[in-house]
């Protein structure tokens, strides 16, 4: 029993300081983005690097607001990212839902075609992209960031699965009572696919986000780019103010760090039951 005992604890500890290790690979890129804030230039560039800056300096979270127009660009992340997220939890389970419970001619054959759309790198949707977005007269525009991500074959494919999970009875019994299509769709199935719902949220929030080749093809304009595209103008040809840089990551991250935290329980659930039923 002792023997049993003492493998248990060597194979826990064994587990903890593996996980220890892990979470602090995860968080030192963080660690180091604060600490190199807070340098100064010359201590950010000194040669060896050191770790810890000589003083606590706090200048580049100011001055990160005077080199860029930081309110503007954060304004167009978050209308960015709250048009694409709105866009593609509404279309997409619009889709789903058609493609999970609804029968017509061509079905399969349509969402073969969905799918394939996962085989084609994004890089070779852009010139389309953009030269719908010329016509419509939308370049150096808000709506021009978003409008072409508020919709995706994979958040199509994920809420299907969380659809074809869910016991067709449930329609039967709605049926009967007199609720029509979009009725079930919104009243029954919609509130039962909720953790799908958040961890596509999360997905799209954390990708539009962070998107930052779209946004720097559609927007020249400062005022009219997000964070993720703005904070590239402050590398210099010659010279690049890192403290000022990572100080505007930093800001730039929390939202998303925040997001993720609040979903986070309904984020791991939906991406561990998302290929639950083919």
């Amino acid at each position: 029993m002792r023997d049993s005992m003492r493998r248990i604890d060597r194979g826990s500890l064994a587990t903890h300081v593996l996980l220890s290790l892990g979470a602090l690979v995860m968080i030192f890129p963080f660690l180091w983005q604060l600490l190199t804030a807070l340098k100064t230039l010359g201590e950010a560039v000194h040669v060896p690097t050191t770790f810890f800056p000589e003083r606590w300096n706090w200048d580049a979270f100011h001055e990160v607001f005077t080199a860029l127009p930081y309110g503007d660009m954060l304004r167009n992340s978050v209308i960015n990212t709250v048009g694409r997220t709105l866009g593609q939890l509404v279309f997409c389970s619009l889709a789903a839902y058609a493609f999970a419970r609804m029968r017509f001619r061509g079905k399969n054959v349509l969402f073969a075609l969905f799918l394939s759309v996962l085989l084609v790198p994004s890089s070779l949707l852009i010139l389309p992209q953009y030269d719908i977005i010329q016509r419509l007269g939308l370049l150096n525009s808000t709506p021009a960031l978003f409008l072409p991500g508020m919709f995706s074959a994979f958040g199509t494919f994920m809420l299907r699965q969380f659809f074809l999970s869910l016991p067709r009875e449930l329609e039967e019994a709605a049926r009967i009572d007199g609720a029509g299509s979009f009725r079930i769709f919104w009243s029954i199935m919609l509130p039962l696919i909720r953790p799908a719902l958040a961890a596509l949220a999360v997905i799209t929030a954390m990708w539009s986000w962070n998107d930052l080749l779209w946004p720097l093809v559609v927007n020249t304009d400062p005022a009219q780019m997000p964070i993720s595209a703005g904070l590239t103008s402050l590398e210099g040809q010659f010279e690049t103010n890192y403290p000022v840089m990572m100080a505007g990551s930093l800001i730039a991250s929390l939202p998303m760090i925040l997001l993720y935290l609040f979903l986070q329980r309904h984020f791991v659930q939906g991406i561990a039951q998302s290929g639950t039923k083919g």
